[in-house]
């Protein structure tokens, strides 16, 4: 009798609940070889190949391009060909490929320890236990915080946009090779484009696309040296080509009146890092409980040359130096709180997939350019895909410069289990009265949210006060 193994998806080490499928790379009834690639995944952070842990003929995949699976959840049955190499059954992997465990209780992801150990932090911005130990339940690392849950096995189709099907995965490494995916030729399943079809176009120079005379949608904002990201207008649509017969999600779109059930659109499951975020974001509403407080900061003063970012992220340096109850991270199960003597930002960036929150590491010790190249690198990282794990968590404090775009004042999510979140909203000229005349000064509005468990009104009052004093200063 053969003898059947089943291979159950290893959590890939970025601690998150579920992945998704972008490609086999062994097709069902082939031969693979122990640890040679057997499939693409997609987490929130990044696509990853997993390799075979058997030697034998692939029997069964549990699951297609685009679907979701739970981590611990069966993902290939394998018939064991014992000519070939096998693992030793003591040998480690570095994966777990039994079935899921338990789900823990609901919040146990962002606690920053437990069984009572106190949390500090640690020379890179991490964290530790007092005893030296790693904590028992890590930081996930994931986009925009720490969630350690589990959920169900889901099943969606791929995301077909302008008529073409392509996982998220997909449409990243066509935007980072330069590739326009309209004039790929697909090779998956029901016309879809897959990583190897990018790849080879990407080779052969037969889709190359048109780039934009600045890149990817950034302008350099007014007052800054270097450019910020700005979505780029849409293309017109051609002549009678405003509607489309498919629906965002590749099906047939309905066309009843709106007054029948049904009738105003599909529900689509998210994936990668809006998933993340999503359940993040929830973590964070039944966790913290915040206050926000607002005022504006008088740039009248700057000389030109001043980098609007740069002297965000100084400001909010000197800040936690002043007030450092902010600058800290707080357990609400054990009501501890940890203060921090260093200053890691967590810059908040948005993309197309989804928000990314990286690491300025060590912001207290960097200079103007030192802030500007930072800054440069995570987001650079950030926008191909290629930023690591470990630098999209572990920050002090964190920093939303939502401004560029639009709003003036705001209500940010603090992600545990940092303190508090500043946001910067769109610079304005104002009316400002000065030794009894009018004057005009441009202004930044500045929104600062906090968990009023781990800071006082009056900490935080005094933290804002000592960026808006910062951002005064002519340089």
């Amino acid at each position: 009798m053969a003898d059947i193994k089943t291979f159950h998806l290893p959590d890939l080490g970025e601690g998150l609940p579920d992945a998704t499928i972008v490609e086999w790379l062994v097709k069902e009834g082939g031969t693979v070889r122990l640890d040679e690639p057997l499939v693409s995944m997609e987490t929130a952070k990044a696509v990853v190949e997993v390799p075979s842990p058997y030697s034998g003929k692939l029997v069964k995949m549990h699951g297609g391009n685009g679907d979701v699976i739970t981590t611990g959840a069966a993902l290939a049955e394998f018939e064991i060909d014992p000519r070939l190499p096998q693992r030793a059954d003591a040998e480690a992997t570095g994966h777990h490929h039994g079935p899921a465990k338990p789900a823990a209780a609901h919040g146990a992801g962002t606690k920053a320890a437990h069984n009572g150990d106190q949390v500090v932090a640690s020379d890179d911005g991490g964290q530790i236990s007092a005893g030296g130990a790693k904590p028992a339940s890590s930081d996930a690392g994931t986009v925009v915080g720490a969630m350690q849950t589990s959920d169900s096995v889901r099943s969606d189709a791929v995301l077909a946009v302008g008529g073409v099907k392509a996982v998220p995965a997909v449409r990243a490494l066509a935007k980072k090779l330069g590739v326009d995916l309209g004039r790929v030729r697909p090779s998956g399943a029901e016309g879809v484009v897959t990583m190897n079809d990018v790849k080879q176009a990407a080779a052969s120079g037969s889709a190359t696309a048109v780039p934009s005379p600045v890149g990817r949608g950034w302008r350099a904002a007014p007052g800054e040296g270097t450019p910020r990201a700005e979505p780029s207008p849409p293309a017109p649509l051609p002549r009678g080509e405003g509607r489309t017969t498919l629906s965002a999600a590749g099906k047939p779109v309905r066309t009843a009146p709106p007054t029948h059930a049904g009738a105003l659109g599909q529900p689509e499951q998210l994936k990668g890092m809006r998933r993340t975020m999503a359940r993040v974001m929830a973590d964070s509403h039944a966790q913290v409980v915040p206050t926000t407080i607002v005022d504006d900061a008088d740039l009248h003063a700057w000389q030109p040359g001043n980098d609007i970012t740069v002297r965000l992220l100084r400001s909010l340096v000197v800040a936690c130096k002043t007030v450092p109850a902010l600058n800290a991270w707080f357990d609400g199960a054990n009501l501890t709180r940890t203060l921090h003597p260093h200053v890691d930002i967590g810059l908040a960036v948005d993309t197309d997939d989804g928000l990314f929150v990286p690491a300025v590491r060590n912001a207290d010790h960097l200079d103007a350019a030192g802030l500007r190249a930072a800054v440069n690198r995570v987001r650079t990282q950030v926008l191909d895909r290629s930023i690591p794990a470990g630098e999209l968590s572990g920050y002090t404090i964190m920093l939303s410069n939502f401004g560029m775009f639009a709003g003036r004042y705001a209500t940010p999510v603090i992600v545990p289990p940092c303190v508090a979140i500043i946001a910067a909203g769109k610079l304005r000229h104002d009316v400002v009265a000065v030794m009894g005349s009018i004057e005009t000064h441009r202004v930044i509005p500045l929104s600062l949210t906090f968990d009023h468990r781990a800071a006082t009104g009056g900490e935080a009052a005094r933290f804002l006060k000592a960026m808006l004093d910062d951002l005064a200063q002519p340089r």
